[in-house]
This record gives C-alpha cells, sequence and structure tokens, in this order.
C-alpha cells in the first residue's frame, strides 16, 4: 500500500546541501582557537601566526591584505577565554575545559614576593668576583711551588664555572624555551678557551713549536677575567631590552609598527655593552698586566668582540633562536681552528703558502688579531639576524608566562618554529 492510498502523507525529503563557499576564516580559527582565546590582543595573534608560517600572501587567501588584519577579525570572532560569552559559545570541542576550568586567582592572595634585585645583581656578578679572588690567591700563595698554584687555579676554575653556570640560569640570561643547543656550549667554550690561550699556542706554532716538553702555557689571565665580568652588564643589558620589547608589544598596533620600536632598542643594547665590556677589558688589562697578557694593541678588541659574540648569542637564544646562537658561535669557532689548521699544514712540502695569510695578519697586528676578526664577523652575523628576529612578537612573551617542564612557556607561539 503506497503512501497515498493509506491517506498518510509522505515525510518531506531532506533538502540538498549547500556547497557554497566555506568560511575559510572560520577554517583558521578553529585551527588556532587556542591561541585566540589567550590573546590579549590581535597582535599576538599575528605574532602566533607568523611563527605558524602564515604570511601576508597566506592572509590574502582568506581575504585580509595582511596577517595582522586577519589577526584582527580572529580576535573579533573567537570569544576569550574569560569572557562572558564563554559558556554560550563554547562547541563539543571545548566541554572538557568548560568542566575542567582553570582555577581563578584570587584577588585577596597576596601578590608572590619578588626576587631581591640584590640577590639577582649578586649572582651575576659572582663570576667577576670569584675570578679576581682567583688571581689574588693565586699571586699570595707562600709557597709558589707548581703543585701549589696549579691547585689553587684548579679551584678557581671550577668554582667560577659553577658561578657563570648559576648566572645563566637566573636572571634575565636564564632560557626560558628549553634546553640550549650543544654546539652552542661546544662554540662557547672553544672562543673561551681561545681567547686565553689562543695567542700563546699561535705564536708557537708561527715560531715552530710548541716543544713537547717545553714551557707551560701562557695564559691571558685578564681576557678570562673581564669575560667573567662582563657576565652582569650583559644580564642588565638583556633585562632592559626585554622589558622595553614587552612594553613595544603592548604599545603597538602593527608588526610594522612593533619592528620600528625593537630595532633601536637592540641597537641601543648593543652599543651599551659594547661601552660596558671594553671599560671591564682596559681595566682588567690595567689591574692585571703583570698576571700575563699577549696580543699587542688588538687584545681589547678581541675579548670586546667575543663578549658582544657571546652576548648577541645568549640573547638570541634566551628570545627562542638557539639555531641562530649556535651558528654565531659555531662559526667563530670554526674561523679560529682554521687559521691554526693552516699554519699547521703549511709546514707540509709544497703547502707554504697556505699559512701566508695568517703570517701576515698576525706580524701586522699581532696574534690577537685573529680572533678580533673571527669574532667580529661573527657578531655582525648575529647582530643582523638578530634585527630580523627579535621584531617579532613571538620573541617577547609575557614574563609571567608559565612554562612547561622542559622550559618552554605554555602557549609560546615561538615553540612551533623552533629547530
Amino acid at each position: 500500500m503506497t503512501a497515498p492510498e493509506s491517506g498518510t502523507a509522505a515525510p518531506p525529503a531532506r533538502p540538498a546541501p549547500r556547497h557554497g563557499p566555506a568560511d575559510p576564516v572560520k577554517i583558521l580559527m578553529y585551527r588556532h582557537r587556542t591561541l585566540c582565546e589567550r590573546a590579549v590582543d590581535p597582535l599576538e595573534i599575528a605574532a602566533g601566526l607568523e611563527a605558524h608560517g602564515v604570511t601576508d600572501r597566506a592572509a590574502a587567501r582568506f581575504r585580509h591584505r595582511d596577517v595582522f588584519s586577519l589577526a584582527e577579525e580572529l580576535y573579533a570572532r573567537v570569544p576569550r577565554a574569560d569572557g562572558p560569552e564563554r559558556g554560550a559559545s563554547a562547541g563539543p570541542e571545548d566541554e572538557p575545559e568548560a568542566l575542567n576550568p582553570a582555577p581563578a586567582p584570587d584577588p585577596a592572595a597576596p601578590a608572590p614576593a619578588p626576587r631581591s634585585r640584590f640577590a639577582r645583581g649578586a649572582v651575576q656578578l659572582l663570576p667577576g668576583a670569584i675570578g679576581l679572588a682567583t688571581v689574588a690567591a693565586h699571586a699570595s700563595v707562600v709557597a709558589p711551588t707548581p703543585p701549589v698554584r696549579g691547585a689553587v687555579d684548579a679551584a678557581g676554575l671550577l668554582l667560577t664555572v659553577l658561578a657563570v653556570r648559576l648566572a645563566l640560569r637566573r636572571g634575565p640570561l636564564r632560557l626560558r624555551r628549553g634546553p640550549g643547543s650543544r654546539t652552542a656550549v661546544l662554540g662557547a667554550v672553544w672562543a673561551v678557551g681561545y681567547a686565553v690561550y689562543g695567542d700563546w699556542l699561535l705564536a708557537q706554532l708561527l715560531s715552530g713549536g710548541p716543544d713537547v716538553p717545553g714551557p707551560h702555557p701562557r695564559a691571558a689571565v685578564a681576557a678570562a677575567v673581564a669575560l667573567a665580568c662582563v657576565i652582569a652588564p650583559a644580564a642588565g643589558c638583556a633585562h632592559w631590552f626585554a622589558r622595553r620589547a614587552r612594553r613595544g608589544v603592548v604599545a603597538s598596533r602593527a608588526l610594522a609598527e612593533l619592528a620600528a620600536r625593537v630595532r633601536p632598542l637592540l641597537i641601543g643594547a648593543t652599543l651599551l655593552f659594547v661601552v660596558a665590556a671594553g671599560a671591564l677589558t682596559v681595566g682588567a688589562q690595567l689591574l692585571l698586566a703583570r698576571a700575563g697578557s699577549s696580543g699587542g694593541r688588538w687584545a681589547v678588541p678581541a675579548v670586546v668582540a667575543l663578549a658582544v659574540l657571546l652576548f648577541l648569542a645568549r640573547l638570541l637564544a634566551v628570545h627562542g633562536f638557539p639555531a641562530a646562537a649556535a651558528a654565531g658561535l659555531g662559526g667563530a669557532a670554526a674561523l679560529e681552528a682554521v687559521a691554526l689548521a693552516l699554519v699547521l699544514t703549511a709546514r707540509l712540502p709544497g703547502l707554504a703558502r697556505l699559512g701566508t695569510p695568517v703570517e701576515a695578519l698576525v706580524t701586522a697586528a699581532g696574534p690577537a688579531a685573529v680572533p678580533a676578526v673571527a669574532c667580529a664577523v661573527a657578531a655582525l652575523g648575529l647582530l643582523v639576524r638578530g634585527l630580523r628576529a627579535l621584531t617579532g612578537a613571538c620573541a617577547h612573551p609575557p614574563a609571567d608566562m608559565p612554562e612547561r617542564p622542559g622550559g618552554t612557556p605554555v602557549g609560546d607561539p615561538a615553540e612551533a618554529h623552533r629547530p
């Protein structure tokens, strides 16, 4: 019996689904929903989209002229995590967060006491103080025998290394985005070791040595002490740059405006550190001239160039670009190693010309010219890289952003393009 025969009307057929153009911004909104809900302004969303590879050309596919205008629409359409309309607009995918909301901070609870500025400053001054104390203890040994002085030097070196490690794990020089690169650590250790013993080794190689057994290696004590002392101004300049850059993120309404604010800050912080490092290096050279210093008139520029290289490398690593830091430190170490290798290779029959460039440079400016050139070139490369990498909002997360156990801030947009 058919429907007309039974007197019952047939149920209306479902209308065919429309296949019109989908809302592309809605797709992007759900793809980056967490980023949009946690953002405090459109610029933070724009920085996150940048970190995920969304460029102005990609924004054109979403019918926007640039990333910032796309971020403004996302900011307007996605409800804030603490907005009043959160419960009404939550979809099925948001039910777990709705059932287990994050505990709101108690307004009456006292704010956590900030760490004392004096304590933080003391941690940054500790490496330089231990270095100076080691030099003083070495010079004041009552029985100046090699074993006793060797023990004093070894103890001072160990304490200085521990103090440097503590200073790099506290304060503005602390990595907030996971462990550092092994390449950067090896490059930094090589560069610092070359600053202490490299000039002596290069001079020995050029004169046909070193003889085995030969004289005790002559260390550039003033360079070592100066490098330990510059950690304090490095922390101060890094703190000043990070604080001003975060203010620029809040005040800027476009990515181009943020870049225009951050570039002068980076250049200013670098110049300020150059002045501080130069003053400390000259002071160390004058104070410890008798303790051992070589390199001639290029000794101070070599130490300052290395200090600037280490500062820029750490600054890039702190703000989420460890690969660039490792490349700069590795490049400087490679140039110094090549200089030593060329001198050794020139001893082989028929290859004497390979050592001519290094010999000419050392004859004209002294052995310290080699690390000065290597570190200056690498530092200039890191500065150019920083002028591009540190101008995005993803490089300047809020100071109070929570961190994961690995050291990465929760919701950090720079995590997407971290190597």
